[in-house]
């Protein structure tokens, strides 16, 4: 989406479907995430025996990393300096090279405070529907008349 369709505030509905983003995080991916961030490796996240030490399945998705997932989602919808606020609840944990989709869906709106607000539930899941993500954001949007 471009910057010039980015929503405005009056045509947005509640039940709006917001996506899917469909993402794959790949192992070297992790592995740059993880170096910028400055997490010392290996760890659970690029290394299977550390992973399976904490009796994960295998190394998986930083938390971080999969906020910055969902949130790319928002941002593409709602345009830069959109989102307000992230509220995420980690069901199980997300593995490396497996399909991904995020979508959200417009579960309220209102004016508060001079801003033109939205609220969505977010969710990522697994190709099979596996919910390893999951939550609520809140964007804000700009009106027509402004």
């Amino acid at each position: 989406m471009t910057q010039q369709n980015m929503p405005y505030f009056e045509d947005v509905e509640l039940g709006d479907e917001i996506g899917p983003l469909q993402k794959v995080a790949a192992d070297d991916q992790v592995v740059g995430f993880c170096q910028l961030w400055g997490n010392p490796m290996p760890n659970r996240f690029t290394d299977a025996a550390i992973a399976a030490k904490a009796n994960l399945p295998g190394p998986i998705l930083p938390g971080v990393m999969s906020m910055a997932l969902m949130s790319q989602l928002l941002t593409q919808w709602g345009g830069p300096g959109a989102l307000k606020d992230l509220d995420l609840v980690f069901r199980q944990p997300v593995p490396h090279d497996q399909p991904l989709n995020i979508a959200a869906t417009v579960t309220d709106t209102r004016q508060e405070n001079g801003e033109n607000l939205v609220e969505c539930d977010i969710l990522m899941t697994g190709a099979a529907g596996e919910r390893y993500v999951g939550g609520t954001a809140l964007l804000s949007l700009p009106s027509k008349s402004q």
